[in-house]
């Protein structure tokens, strides 16, 4: 975790800087990540660091303390690299706000808060200060570190905890009130809450406050979030779950001997789905997901549509690691939301201190290459996509586990696509694949490889017309890719028809101006 690794209390002493001292910050930072991180411009072009790194610089006489602290912030952000990262804990001087938040599927609510803001509890949230919480949310976005998306949902929350985050934001004005639009039974209302919890509670809630899903039966994924691991067999659904969440040997149980114990019960008994829910699972010790591994391929249920792995916008690091193992080497489904990190990235992140301020930066100095060296994923998709509304919290249910007891081997996209290559039948593969993107449980679901090798697999049977169709169908699922075009004129030149194919390479060109085949094809094309 970006944030889990500083969870210490704040430093009580107050650090005044001069401009010129927040400055020689300012450079040493610029300087030292570009140095120190192993490829801080593998997402981040340098020329956009500089000119960030010398505005903030330039800039830092006319800023607060807050605006130039959030200012770095952004700066070591830019990377695009979770692992690498600035929490200021020790400028976190006012407290924390005492709520919690969740970006749920319809919106950012709270739910939990200090006993004093009880009635706040499953608020849902409008606006934050001077901004639109979605405004308010983007600003937050880019001031922790991520790789994507989803890691920041899952941070951006946590940040607008903060007052002197949301100072130097130009959220708030006065940290010592936050002004809140909330909306609860249809009715909005402004109220105004003080940074009265301890730094310390930025990530752990203090147990007694009040929990919007305190008063429905304990959904399973939520009953011993403090275990690293643990499992429960459900003899009723024939299922074992188990729930891993931190790469790392618990005390008098090493990670080996839990799985080793847990799939000799699954051995032994009619068990039918093993499901494990690693969405918590914010990284740790990469060397102990090898033994996990191992013994997961030699299950019983190590085939589709009974082995499924929950991942989330925490499944981070090493959980990303394993993550990449079992997509690999096993046959498991992944239901859930995307990951948190990029299947191939940055990591083991080293300090270094900004000798004015004293802060601490965290920069990666290993990139781990677990896939293809091509695999530039933004995360790893789940093939079921189930995320949680605020409903769902409330009333205990946990639709990513609820995927797993539905789910259809039938429905399945390769089901799909090796029946069509059975029967040959074209025409109800279109139909059916239609039907399967329009669900949105497979909205993350990437068949752009697939179904382009679908359709060369037909042209290299002279099926042409139906070859030209299925990559059609790419075009209009993938429509910002150059290579689904490149690869319709294909289709088109081998059927003759020149004028379609120098339409779809140029069209693949207007998407990559570089995209070798397509330039080349146009050259022999015109050329005739």
């Amino acid at each position: 975790h970006s944030l889990a690794q500083h969870d210490a209390g704040a430093a009580n002493t107050a650090i005044k800087l001069s401009s010129e001292q927040w400055r020689s910050d300012i450079r040493f930072l610029g300087d030292e990540l570009a140095k120190r991180h192993r490829n801080a411009f593998h997402r981040l072009k340098r020329e956009d660091y500089d000119t960030a790194v010398k505005s903030l610089y330039d800039g830092a006489p006319r800023m607060t303390d807050d605006e130039i602290i959030v200012g770095m912030m952004k700066i070591v952000a830019m990377v695009k690299d979770g692992h690498t990262n600035l929490i200021p804990r020790q400028f976190f001087r006012s407290g924390i706000f005492p709520v919690k938040y969740y970006w749920f599927s319809d919106g950012l609510y709270i739910i939990k808060a200090a006993p004093e803001h009880a009635g706040l509890v499953g608020a849902k949230v409008l606006r934050i200060g001077k901004m639109s919480v979605d405004d308010a949310l983007r600003a937050a976005g880019a001031v922790n570190a991520s790789d994507n998306e989803m890691g920041r949902r899952n941070y951006a929350p946590i940040m607008i905890k903060v007052p002197e985050i949301l100072s130097g934001l130009k959220v708030i004005d006065d940290k010592t009130k936050l002004s809140l639009v909330v909306e609860s039974d249809g009715k909005q209302r402004t109220v105004e809450i003080s940074p009265t919890a301890a730094v310390n509670t930025l990530m752990q809630s203090p147990k007694e406050w009040l929990d919007l899903g305190g008063s429905s039966a304990l959904p399973l994924y939520r009953k011993n979030p403090g275990e690293t691991y643990w499992h429960e067999h459900l003899q009723d659904k024939k299922l074992v779950y188990i729930q891993h969440n931190g790469i790392a040997n618990k005390e008098g149980e090493p990670v080996a001997d839990f799985y080793r114990k847990v799939l000799e019960l699954v051995e032994a008994n009619p068990v039918e789905k093993l499901v494990l829910d690693i969405r918590f699972n914010g990284g740790g010790n990469n060397t102990l997901n090898v033994d996990v591994v191992k013994q997961l391929i030699r299950s019983k249920l190590n085939r589709r549509g009974s082995f499924f792995v929950i991942i989330g916008r925490d499944t981070f690091s090493a959980a990303q690691n394993l993550v990449n193992q079992l997509e690999k080497y096993t046959e498991a489904t992944f239901v859930g939301e995307p990951t948190a990190a990029h299947p191939n990235h940055y990591g083991d992140n080293r300090p270094f201190e900004l000798p004015n301020s004293k802060l601490t930066v965290r920069a990666s100095s290993l990139w781990w290459q677990d896939l293809d060296p091509r695999d530039d994923r933004y995360w790893t998709a789940p093939e079921v996509a189930a995320e949680m509304s605020s409903y769902d919290y409330r009333m205990g249910r946990d639709p990513a586990f609820q995927a797993v007891l539905d789910y259809s081997l039938a429905e399945g996209f390769q089901q799909i696509l090796a029946e069509a290559q059975r029967t040959g039948d074209v025409a109800t593969f279109v139909t059916k694949y239609r039907k399967y993107k329009s669900d949105p449980k497979h909205r993350f679901v990437d068949t752009e490889g697939p179904i382009n090798r679908a359709g060369y697999w037909l042209l290299e049977r002279k099926r042409l017309n139906e070859a030209i169709e299925v990559f059609k169908l790419n075009t209009e699922y993938y429509a910002e890719s150059a290579n689904v075009y490149d690869s319709l004129g294909d289709a088109y030149q081998a059927a003759g028809n020149k004028e379609e194919a120098i339409k779809a390479y140029t069209k693949a060109l207007s998407k990559d101006p570089t995209y070798t085949s397509s330039v080349e094809a146009l050259k022999r094309l015109r050329a005739q």
